[in-house]
């Protein structure tokens, strides 16, 4: 049981998904939203970026936070050959992503950073995913019906293509959504700062 009577939880995202998920640990938050730019070098692991850019997000907080506030920010990516596929820039982006997803295993990669004036701890959580093979009219209704375009790697798992294309996951279903609620409460439920 968490219980942070003496902080306000901040999540500093603008993702439904996010905001569902912590609701789902029956804490009291409010949400405050910033937008980051979400470059990262381009010589660093793929592996490390999802954590980089959780603190990124968290940074442009710092200046804010108030005494009494714990925040969470938190970035996912999906990773295939070792390439990160980020959120596509159109339909034809959407289909090439998820093509080049379909008959494969790839990773998702969701950092977190959680914040105060006194401490600052920052967690990622790797999944792998397996799809089943999908044809061009399975990608296509997809993309039109549910419109991946705010997802990274151009599919959100708790919708039809997760139903119908995932074979198999080895981790953290909620990491994939793109918060690692076990990481989170952890962390919470032993805040002291």
């Amino acid at each position: 049981m968490i219980k942070l009577d003496k902080h306000r939880l901040i999540l500093a995202s603008k993702s439904p998904r996010r905001n569902e998920l912590l609701k789902g640990l029956g804490i009291t938050f409010s949400v405050r939203t910033k937008d980051t730019d979400e470059s990262y070098p381009s010589a660093m692991d793929v592996y490390e970026v999802a954590g980089y850019l959780s603190e990124k997000k968290a940074s442009a907080f710092l200046q804010e936070i108030e005494e009494d506030e714990v925040l969470i920010t938190a970035d996912t990516v999906v990773i295939s050959n070792n390439e990160i596929l980020g959120k596509p820039k159109d339909k034809e982006d959407a289909f090439r992503m998820i093509k080049s997803l379909s008959g494969g295993t790839h990773e998702v990669v969701t950092g977190i950073t959680i914040t105060s004036l006194a401490k600052q701890v920052s967690l990622q959580d790797k999944v792998r995913v397996s799809f089943k093979k999908l044809d061009d009219q399975e990608i296509e209704y997809y993309i039109d019906t549910f419109k991946p375009f705010d997802k990274a790697g151009a599919y959100g798992i708790q919708e039809w293509i997760g139903y119908v294309a995932v074979d198999r996951i080895e981790g953290s279903f909620y990491t994939v959504m793109g918060l690692p609620v076990h990481l989170v409460y952890d962390q919470l439920k032993n805040w002291d700062c």
